[in-house]
């Protein structure tokens, strides 16, 4: 069993910037892949951004590559997305995640989520 808490969500404006963490705890974290998803008003939940055990493996959805950093702290537990050239579109309640495979679809496990809102 792995928990997971995020935190670091808010309101900034357009063009701003905001590092989401996730803590986990429980099973060894550093056997997961961790991932964060989003998930807007009136749409699905969708891939973000995902990183792998060791942080050698590292996938992005197009729609944030460039803007957006996915990274880890296997001492601390702890995944982080930072988030910078935010757009109003990037807002959403996030959520980070974590498998034991390798995967940007299907995780085991999720934390209960983090609003974000870009402000235009």
């Amino acid at each position: 069993q792995v928990q997971l808490v995020e935190s670091g969500g808010g309101l900034v404006p357009a063009g701003g910037s905001l590092r989401l963490s996730c803590a986990a705890s429980g099973r060894t974290f550093t056997s997961y892949t961790m991932g964060w998803f989003r998930q807007a008003p009136g749409k699905e939940r969708e891939f973000v951004a995902a990183i792998s055990w060791s942080g050698g493996t590292i996938a992005y959805a197009n729609s944030v590559k460039g803007r957006f950093t996915i990274s880890r702290d296997n001492a601390k537990n702890t995944v982080y997305l930072q988030m910078n050239s935010l757009k109003p579109e990037d807002t959403a309640v996030y959520y980070c995640a974590a498998d034991p495979s390798w995967t940007i679809r299907n995780y085991d496990y999720w934390g209960q989520g983090t609003q974000v809102t870009v402000s235009s």
